[in-house]
């Protein structure tokens, strides 16, 4: 019976090993920022999961965020604290709402809608932008570092520091934001970037 087990279970090793997709594995160093400049750009679909910490002159607290973006939809779900226990924010052109356990809710834009349910806001308008490191339109400064790569954005009021960089399908990506608004001060910490790129 063990010789016949045996080989069997190397077989069913090997099939698993098999279906499992490659490693994407980084470089050792990133390359110049102006190399994925472009894709970067262009990427508009992707998830990623994190952890958000918000600090007030009252209060710290965090949320986990699972964020999925595509060109025509968007959907922040945040789970934890954050006062609401968990909020779903979604959007598409000229409709934005907010689920959370009080109810369903609706606002013309995101931020206020977050301001007007939550008592706190982020610039979800222009943050799909500065989580890929990017400026949203309008006027902005970029401080960058000795690769290119922004090591300080400042933006409608808000400062934005990259603190630290992941590899993710080819592509390098801010993992550690910090992100200040007068007295409001956000975190972000990126656990898994899962972008769809075009190949």
């Amino acid at each position: 019976m063990t010789r016949l087990f045996a080989p069997l279970l190397v077989l069913a090793l090997l099939a698993g090993c098999a279906a499992r997709p490659p490693v994407d594995e980084a470089p050792a160093e990133r390359g110049p920022w102006a190399d994925q400049a472009a894709a970067v750009e262009a990427l508009e679909t992707w998830e990623l999961i994190a952890r958000v910490g918000l600090r007030t002159p009252d209060e710290a607290t965090s949320a986990n965020l699972d964020w999925r973006q595509t060109p025509f939809h968007y959907r922040l779900l945040l789970s934890g604290p954050f006062g609401s226990g968990r909020s779903t924010l979604e959007g598409r052109e000229g409709r934005v709402s907010l689920t959370t356990p009080e109810g369903r809710f609706e606002a013309e834009s995101p931020e206020a809608l977050l301001q007007e349910q939550l008592g706190w806001s982020l610039p979800v308008s222009s943050l799909d932008h500065w989580v890929r490191g990017l400026p949203a339109a309008g006027t902005h400064e970029l401080e960058r570092d000795a690769q290119g790569y922004p090591r300080r954005l400042r933006q409608a009021g808000w400062e934005i520091d990259y603190r630290d960089w992941t590899w993710a399908q080819g592509l390098w990506l801010p993992r550690r934001l910090v992100m200040t608004y007068d007295s409001l001060r956000v975190t972000l910490v990126v656990n898994e970037w899962r972008p769809e790129v075009a190949r």
